[in-house]
């Protein structure tokens, strides 16, 4: 083999640039000679995608094709190094990994390298000027088997496979200005900064820096300028875990530091009256502008990992409903407002979230024109190795289950780092898919700052202790090739720093601003301590208008039969005669009168168009042409708010993460989230937990998510049958010793008849304050005869009524009871027993019920009756309110513990039951 065939297969950069950099010498001198971006494409319109793809590509110019055809050997090798050369790239700013053996890159040395050759179909961004073999290939080595590589050969078109190698191949075409560098320095060193003082003021303190990862800085700067310059992006949703969080916001976003470092001291983020409990310092979030222009909203986060990147994509989408993006307006989703995730990389290829994530992306009632995701790669995940970490080549293979390309970018090669984001911004833009920029850089302290890295690490943490950070070494470099550079930097690290310590002397004497009720939630207020009765009553004539457009069908529209006479015709004739409204027609009315309210609505879960069990028929197909039809959306006229009726992946967690998301764009937003059994919440119990309970409490954010769980022991089985009351109940900031007010984290309800679930629905959206509610929804009540309301239940002046009692003064005994088990009670009640239902649990209706015991004088005997199991249920949950409130003992009546919610034994189900109604009537 001649000696130039073999510098050819020899890596490019390893000397060039990795060992330098090792050695604590990095230039960006090979950078900006070596590696170019060429803007053309850049600058096309949008709109006009495959035309201009198959234009400046040559997709359909024959003579491509006759070129690569007389050139297929080289050209096989170009389609190898585009498939296979990030294997051979370097990636890795420590260089622990040795590169592998790559044989699908070996067929260079079957090929004559002086041969001469028109790249013309075969390799972009070369010239037909005396080009040979060697300089195609020299050129694919820069291109893919350096800095920054790519995978993106298993994208679904040609167009997108060409493009991408086109970005890749002609990025060399353009360089960095000293300016720019410049640039990029300030923001590492600021970053760096922001580090290093928290170090001295606050030396014990987890502060989960991004010290090695300050390339990020460049990331989030070269996104945020071609955002708004190049692509007239308006927003970003950006959900962040806590590695680098504070630098962000703090150095880019401008989050207050005098409000941070009284947060640090341990004082609130928020005013002495606010209703919050706040959370923990890498929690901190804000809404902020920029000087270009735009807004950045990053949210909230809780540390269970992962979660807030599909969060913040299911508020990407409600904010591109509310400016009217794409279906919702005019223009393509996405023209105004990205998503951007930031995800670690141990994290990332782990978590279930993800690929939940990414299965909703393109699902299309969940996407939101593609997300750009950075993953920070640590190499690491808190102590456990990458080799232990996962069972794939890369952290960011995940994302290849929806074909999503994923560019590798060494973290030290700082404008490789610019052209990641470039490239990454530039691809959603163009395609309105999801994009992952995979960012390998390393912890320099581990975990967090107090953590001892080396005792699992040592390898790692000894190549780490010997170099210099990357800021620094980029600064050095650009400070030997850039007259002034080195005045300018230290000038501005010395501006950065004397301002941190001026916020720091102010820190105790500021005075924090609640930040959630501003913009568009001006008009709401936070829930006060006291409860209030809202008139959600609707009048009757306009219940009976929206009743009947929601079963209207176009002319020549063939519904199937069956729907047609039980679902079109009778909801006709409910609404002629008033009487015989069922639970599917009562939330029609519910939803419909809000439509014309101006609140759009928002239906999601699983099957939920349909109905699990096939009561709803919010959307009708055309039995031959297989149109769809959804009537509530065509109620009049030019109407102006809408219902999306989404029928869901099969996945809890994401979509119940994305719905909470849209829930707090916008308090005219209505989302409601149905699972299809009520068990299977526990799918998304991390949701649950951490935003859906708990959000207003930990940073005043507000929601009116709706989760509706279908609940009843109906002798299906321990996983069809419990909506696990119990485990809302304990979530809940219910107290057992006083009256609660409408303040509680949210509203556990189980309405029992179609009037009180109307009631509800209109609740949540007719009060200026926003909670989530859970609605332990039923089952056999859908179809129920006895379980009927009539439009003067709803009409105006009713409202929702916490308590339903039946009237017998004379009773002496008093069952309370919740749900569907209030109608098998009633028909074995004999006249001395009166049964009262509780229709909300929380907050409980303390107030109420003292008023309904009063009315019975004669009672002698309380009994609390349930189908559920004794540690199941809401029993545990309102004794000791009865006790200590209301001052009742009461006895229980119901099944005895179990650890699962039901029996699977339709003998011993039927035992079970008579055995507690024994229990319930008995002495």
């Amino acid at each position: 083999m001649s000696l130039l065939r073999l510098n050819l297969l020899r890596p490019l950069r390893r000397s060039s640039f990795h060992q330098r950099y090792l050695n604590g010498q990095f230039s960006s001198r090979l950078s900006s000679t070596l590696y170019g971006f060429n803007d053309s494409i850049e600058k096309k319109q949008i709109e006009k995608v495959s035309s201009s793809i198959r234009t400046s590509l040559r997709i359909a110019d024959p003579s491509v094709s006759q070129n690569q055809f007389r050139h297929s050997a080289v050209y096989n090798l170009v389609t190898n190094y585009r498939t296979h050369g990030h294997k051979k790239s370097y990636i890795d700013p420590l260089q622990l990994q040795p590169q592998g053996n790559v044989p699908e890159l070996h067929h260079a040395s079957e090929l004559d390298l002086s041969s001469a050759i028109d790249p013309t179909g075969i390799v972009y961004g070369m010239n037909n000027n005396n080009n040979n073999v060697a300089s195609v290939i020299e050129h694919l080595e820069k291109s893919y088997c350096s800095s920054l590589s790519a995978e993106f050969t298993y994208l679904e078109t040609a167009e997108e496979r060409e493009w991408f190698a086109h970005e890749m191949e002609t990025r060399f075409d353009e360089t960095f200005s000293d300016g720019d560098r410049l640039r990029f320095a300030k923001s590492m060193l600021e970053y760096q900064a922001v580090d290093r003082f928290l170090a001295v003021k606050f030396p014990t303190v987890k502060r989960y820096g991004c010290e090695g990862a300050e390339p990020m800085a460049i990331f989030f700067d070269e996104m945020f300028r071609l955002a708004v310059s190049n692509y007239k992006l308006k927003e970003v949703q950006m959900g962040m875990p806590h590695r680098g969080r504070n630098n962000v916001l703090l150095a880019l976003l401008g989050f207050s530091p005098a409000l941070f470092f009284r947060k640090i001291r341990g004082a609130s983020e928020f005013p002495p009256n606010a209703p919050a409990a706040g959370d923990v310092l890498a929690h901190l979030n804000g809404s902020f502008d920029l000087p270009n222009g735009l807004h950045v909203n990053m949210l909230p986060n809780p540390s269970h990992l992962e979660v807030v990147g599909t969060v913040a994509a299911g508020r990407a989408r409600a904010r591109q409903q509310s400016i009217g993006e794409g279906p919702f307006g005019s223009g393509r989703l996405g023209d105004g407002v990205v998503c951007l995730q930031i995800h670690g990389d141990a994290a990332f290829s782990a978590q279930g979230i993800i690929a939940e994530g990414f299965c909703l992306s393109r699902a299309p009632h969940f996407t939101c024109g593609g997300s750009v995701h950075l993953v920070v790669n640590n190499q690491i995940g808190f102590t456990t190795p990458s080799t232990l970490g996962r069972s794939s080549r890369y952290c960011s293979d995940v994302a290849k289950m929806v074909a999503a390309p994923v560019l590798h970018v060494n973290g030290a090669d700082i404008e490789e780092v610019a052209r990641a984001a470039k490239i990454a911004l530039h691809y959603r833009q163009q395609f309105r898919k999801d994009v992952v920029v995979d960012l390998v850089t390393f912890r320099r302290w581990g975990h967090n700052e107090v953590d001892e890295p080396s005792l699992t690490q040592p390898a790692m943490y000894q190549r780490i202790a010997a170099i210099k950070s990357i800021p620094d070494s980029y600064a050095a470099d650009i400070k030997s090739r850039i007259p002034d550079a080195g005045d300018k930097l230290e000038q501005f690290v010395s501006q950065w720093t004397a301002k941190l310590q001026q916020e720091f002397d102010r820190a105790n004497s500021y005075e924090p601003k609640d930040p959630s009720l501003g913009g568009r939630w001006s008009s709401m207020r936070h829930p006060g301590q006291t409860l209030s009765t809202w008139d959600t009553g609707v009048p009757a004539d306009l219940l009976r208008y929206v009743g009947a457009r929601s079963v209207t069908l176009p002319e020549g529209f063939e519904a199937h039969k069956t729907l047609q006479k039980s679902h079109v015709e009778r909801r006709l004739q409910r609404m002629e005669q008033g009487t015989g409204i069922d639970w599917a027609t009562a939330e029609a009315l519910a939803f419909g009168s809000l439509l014309l309210q101006g609140f759009s609505v928002r239906l999601s879960g699983q099957d939920v168009s349909r109905g699990t069990f096939s009561h709803r028929h919010i959307r009708l197909w055309d039995q031959s042409t297989m149109q769809i039809h959804e009537p509530l959306n065509q109620l009049i006229p030019e109407q102006k708010t809408f219902i999306e009726s989404v029928d869901s992946p099969l996945t809890e967690e994401a979509v119940m993460a994305f719905e909470f998301g849209f829930s707090t764009e916008h308090p005219q937003k209505f989302s409601l989230w149905e699972a299809q059994f009520g068990d299977f919440f526990n799918g998304a119990q991390i949701i649950i937990d951490t935003f859906v309970s708990s959000a207003h409490t930990k940073w005043l954010q507000q929601s009116a998510l709706v989760l509706l769980l279908p609940h009843g022991m109906d002798g299906t089985g321990p996983e069809h049958s419990s909506a696990r009351i119990e485990r809302f109940l304990q979530m809940s900031d219910s107290h057992e010793d006083r009256v609660d007010g409408e303040d509680v984290a949210w509203s556990v309800v189980f309405p029992t008849t179609p009037s009180q679930y109307f009631h509800l629905l209109r609740r949540q959206m007719i009060r200026d304050f926003r909670r989530p509610m859970v609605v332990i929804s039923p089952k056999i009540l859908l179809r129920f005869p006895d379980c009927v309301s009539s439009l003067a239940d709803m009409a105006e002046g009713t409202a929702f009524e916490p308590v339903l009692s039946q009237t017998k003064p004379q009773a002496t005994k008093v069952i309370f009871c919740t749900g569907k088990h209030f109608y098998a009670l009633q028909s074995r009640c004999p006249p001395d027993t009166a049964i009262v239902r509780i229709e909300e649990l929380v907050p409980f209706p303390a107030v109420q019920l003292e008023k309904v015991i009063r009315s019975f004088p004669n009672a002698k005997e309380f009994v609390w009756s349930q189908e559920e199991h004794r540690n199941n249920g809401a029993w545990s949950f309102v004794e000791p309110r009865f006790r200590n409130i209301l001052g009742v003992q009461m006895r229980y009546a119901g099944r005895g513990p179990l650890c699962c919610p039901a029996v699977g034994i339709a003998a011993l189900h039927k035992k079970e039951e008579e055995e507690l109604f024994r229990a319930t009537f008995g002495k």
